[in-house]
């Protein structure tokens, strides 16, 4: 491709991108908008631009304890995040390895997150948040080890075979979610694991591995067979080059289908709600304030889906370099 140098088709480029952003973020706007509006401003018949914000519906959302008895623990809390956010984009600049530092930083989270409620009394949707949490790192830990295993496999040792099981996981993959939630449902009843985390977990992860096999495995083809025979050649054994030596080459397209598999399960909606009863995820919860005519539930919902957002959009960011790097190293290739 070619760069222009014309000054109007710059600016024409750059208007038509402008525009497109804006186009494509004006209803996060709007829904940020709504979370802090009053029920009467947010059913208003003509838009309120200009109204008083307030966050009440935060916490009428994350709590059962008034904002003033929340205040210092929400600073507490704020402080936290922000601290770990930013030791997290100074992993580098860190005298220990990068991946310690990160495993530190989550492993601060999730203490924070199991703790806060022995502090705080907290409302139903915080623990819609931790079963969010608990089932995408479950499917993400789950569908990497499988799928990069599988990947290799299928990369490495061509035969008609792998042909077959590359068709067969596309045919699977292909099928729609609700062809495979009644099957899903009665292996649940029946094995006693019905509204768990683990019956969710394995459901989620025949569903989206089939992706995770194919997207990693055309990472894999990108990778010379001489590096990992190198390593064999020096005593090491096919899994110990996999593990030492080829896994290091392959952290951004690990990386990049691990943010994909998270998206799938973090917003996975039909195998929650069926498949559980009570431990609901963070999609069920926010499905709860969209009906009704209770004019409330609009600031709710609004509120819930900002909220849901959040955390998305900071491993995002976090994770966008590699995002980057493992979609340009040949991801659609193969």
């Amino acid at each position: 491709m070619t760069q222009t140098k014309s000054p109007v088709a710059r600016i024409i480029i750059y208007v038509v991108l402008a525009l497109f952003t804006i186009y494509n973020i004006l209803p996060f706007g709007w829904t940020i908008m709504n979370s802090v509006k009053l029920p009467k401003d947010a059913n208003s018949r003509t838009p309120r631009f200009i109204f008083s914000p307030t966050g009440q519906n935060y916490a009428d959302l994350w709590l059962n304890a008034s904002p003033e008895e929340f205040a210092p623990y929400g600073l507490a809390l704020i402080l936290i995040i922000f601290v770990l956010i930013l030791i997290g984009f100074s992993a580098k600049r860190i005298p220990a390895p990068n991946s310690l530092v990160y495993m530190g930083c989550i492993f601060a989270g999730v203490i924070v997150a199991i703790g806060l409620p022995r502090v705080v009394n907290t409302a139903e949707f915080y623990d819609y948040l931790i079963n969010s949490v608990i089932v995408t790192v479950g499917t993400l830990c789950v569908s990497l080890s499988i799928g990069a295993l599988a990947g290799y496999g299928l990369a490495r040792f061509r035969h008609v075979v792998s042909v077959y099981i590359l068709v067969i996981a596309l045919a699977f993959r292909s099928l729609p979610s609700l062809a495979l939630v009644l099957p899903f449902y009665y292996l649940g009843q029946l094995s006693g694991l019905y509204d768990t985390h683990i019956l969710l977990i394995f459901c989620l992860v025949a569903v989206n591995q089939p992706f995770t096999i194919w997207m990693l495995r055309s990472f894999f083809m990108e990778i010379p067979r001489e590096i990992e025979e190198a390593a064999m050649i020096d005593g090491a054994g096919r899994l110990r080059s996999f593990v030492s030596v080829i896994v290091p080459i392959m952290w951004p397209g690990i990386i990049t289908t691990g943010l994909f598999t998270l998206l799938l399960a973090y917003n996975d909606f039909l195998l929650a709600r069926i498949l559980t009863q009570i431990n609901w995820t963070l999609p069920v919860g926010i499905a709860q304030f969209t009906g009704g005519e209770d004019p409330g539930h609009v600031t709710l919902a609004a509120a819930a889906s900002v909220s849901t957002t959040l955390p998305i959009l900071v491993v995002i960011i976090f994770f966008q370099k590699y995002l980057i790097r493992g979609l340009a190293s040949g991801a659609v290739k193969g």
